[in-house]
C-alpha cells in the first residue's frame, strides 16, 4: 500500500488499539441432537482441556466455529481503511498468509540485515501453533459500495437489531470485519493480534476489542459462565455433520450468493453481567430463572447435566417455570427444532467500571445458517425473561463468517472478490 496511507494507518490503528478491551450473555440455548451418552463422552474426553496442538487451516469451513473451544480468545472488530477493491484483495490475501503461518507455527522468515526482527518474540524464537484458530467474518457495511460489492451481500446480513432489553453503545457495535482469535493460552492470542497489526497497517483499524477466557470444567462437564451455571449444555453436536449442515452452514439452494456456500452467519453480543446483584439472589431463585441446578447443570426435573427436560409433563411450569431461560430459548418442539444454533461464548473480566462496580460478563457468540430463523427468533422469545434484570447487552454485531480457505492457492473471500 502507498507509504503515506501506511503511515496514516499505523497511527490510527495504534490509537484505536489503545482504547480497546473487554467481552460480553445470553441469547439462547440450543437443543442437543446427540444422545446423552455421546454428549457425556465428549465432555469427559481425555485431553479435552488441553486440546490439539494445531488445527487444520485449510478446509471447506473456517476453523474456530465447530473447533473445540480453547481457553483464550479475542474478538476484534475493524473498520476497513483499504481504498478500493484491489487494496481489499491485498488485505485479505495478507490476512490469509499470516494466519496460515500463525495457526501452523514455525520459524519466522528473516527479513535481512538492518531490518527489524521478523517476529515480536513473545512466544520465543519458534512460533508454536498452540491450538490457534482464526475466524474472519464480514459486516454488512462492507457491501455499501466502497468495494464494488453492492448486490453481493449475504441476503440476511444487516446491522444488528436492537431488542427491547438492550442498552447498546454505538462505540461497541458493528464493524466491517470481525476477527475471532482463539488459542490455548492468552499470550498466543496476543502474539497473533500483534503480528496481524504489523502486517495490515493502512488496511484496517480497530473499532472495538474484547478479550475472553473459557473456564475449565468444574468439576466436570460443560464449563460455567460467571453466574456459576454451565454454559452451552444443550449445544447441537458438532460431530454430527448432517446436523451442522442443517443448522450452521450455508448451503446451495438456500437463496444465498454462490460465494457464501460453506460460510455461516455470526451474531456477537457483548453482555455485561451484574454479578454483584446476582450474588445476592437466593440459589432457588437463580435456578428457577435458568431452569437448571447450579451445581450439576441438570434440568430442575432431572438429575444429570445432559438429561432432557420433560416439558410435556410440566405444562404449567410448576417444576421448570414457563419463563425459565432454558424453556424460552428452546421449547423442544418440532416447530422450534430448526431455530437451534451453535453458541461459542467466552467470559470476560475487565476489572471495574466508572462507577466502581465489577465489570464482568460474556461475549455471546452464535453461529447459524439463518439469522432470522435462528438467533432473532430465539432472542424474541427471551424478551422480558427474569434474567434481564441481571444482564445488560451493550454491544456486538451481525457478521458473515467467510467460507474456508481451500488450499495454499486460495485466500479469504476469493470467490467474493473475483
Amino acid at each position: 500500500m502507498p507509504r503515506r496511507r501506511l503511515l496514516r494507518g499505523a497511527l490510527t490503528t495504534a490509537a484505536a488499539a489503545a482504547a480497546a478491551g473487554g467481552v460480553g450473555l445470553l441469547a439462547g440455548e440450543s437443543q442437543a441432537q446427540a444422545t446423552q451418552a455421546d454428549e457425556k463422552a465428549r465432555a469427559a474426553a481425555p485431553g479435552a482441556a488441553a486440546g490439539a496442538a494445531a488445527y487444520p487451516f485449510h478446509g471447506a469451513h473456517q476453523a474456530g466455529i465447530t473447533t473445540p473451544k480453547q481457553s483464550a480468545a479475542a474478538f476484534v472488530s475493524f473498520d476497513l481503511t483499504a481504498t478500493g477493491r484491489a487494496e481489499l484483495t491485498d488485505l485479505l490475501k495478507t490476512l490469509t498468509q499470516r494466519l496460515r503461518f500463525l495457526s501452523t507455527g514455525g520459524l519466522p522468515d528473516p527479513l535481512g540485515i538492518g531490518a527489524p526482527p521478523p517476529d515480536s518474540g513473545l512466544l520465543g524464537p519458534v512460533v508454536p501453533a498452540d491450538g490457534l484458530t482464526a475466524t474472519v467474518a464480514l459486516g454488512s457495511s462492507v457491501f455499501d459500495g466502497r468495494y464494488g460489492l453492492s448486490g453481493r451481500a449475504p441476503h440476511r446480513l444487516r446491522p444488528m437489531d436492537t431488542f427491547p432489553d438492550d442498552d447498546l453503545d454505538p462505540a461497541w457495535c458493528h464493524g466491517d470485519l470481525l476477527l475471532q482469535l482463539c488459542a490455548h493460552h492468552p499470550d498466543t492470542v496476543s502474539h497473533a493480534l500483534r503480528d496481524l497489526a504489523r502486517h495490515t497497517r493502512g488496511g484496517m483499524q480497530v473499532r472495538w476489542r474484547v478479550d475472553g477466557f473459557n473456564s475449565p470444567p468444574r468439576p466436570s462437564g460443560t464449563p460455567r459462565n460467571l453466574f456459576g451455571f454451565r454454559d452451552g449444555t444443550a449445544n447441537p453436536a458438532t460431530t454430527d455433520a448432517r446436523l451442522m449442515s442443517d443448522l450452521i452452514w450455508v448451503g446451495r439452494g438456500q437463496g444465498e450468493p454462490s460465494w457464501a456456500v460453506g460460510g455461516s452467519y455470526l451474531a456477537v453480543r457483548l453482555i455485561k453481567m451484574l454479578v454483584e446483584f446476582w450474588d445476592r439472589v437466593t440459589i432457588s431463585e437463580q435456578e428457577r430463572m435458568f431452569g437448571r441446578r447450579r451445581d450439576s447443570g441438570a434440568p430442575l426435573d432431572g438429575s444429570a447435566e445432559f438429561d432432557t427436560p420433560d416439558y410435556a409433563a410440566d405444562p404449567t411450569g410448576s417444576v421448570i417455570p414457563l419463563d425459565a431461560h432454558m424453556r424460552l430459548a428452546d421449547p423442544r418442539t418440532a416447530a422450534t427444532a430448526d431455530s437451534r444454533f451453535l453458541r461459542r461464548g467466552y467470559n470476560y473480566d475487565r476489572g471495574t467500571d466508572a462507577n466502581g462496580d465489577l465489570d464482568m460478563g460474556l461475549v455471546f457468540c452464535a453461529y447459524q445458517q439463518d439469522l432470522d430463523r435462528q438467533f432473532v427468533t430465539v432472542q424474541k422469545r427471551l424478551a422480558g425473561e427474569p434474567l434481564v434484570d441481571y444482564v445488560s447487552p451493550y454491544g456486538g454485531g451481525y457478521f458473515f463468517a467467510l467460507p474456508g480457505v481451500a488450499d495454499r492457492s486460495d485466500w479469504y473471500g476469493r470467490a467474493l472478490l473475483t
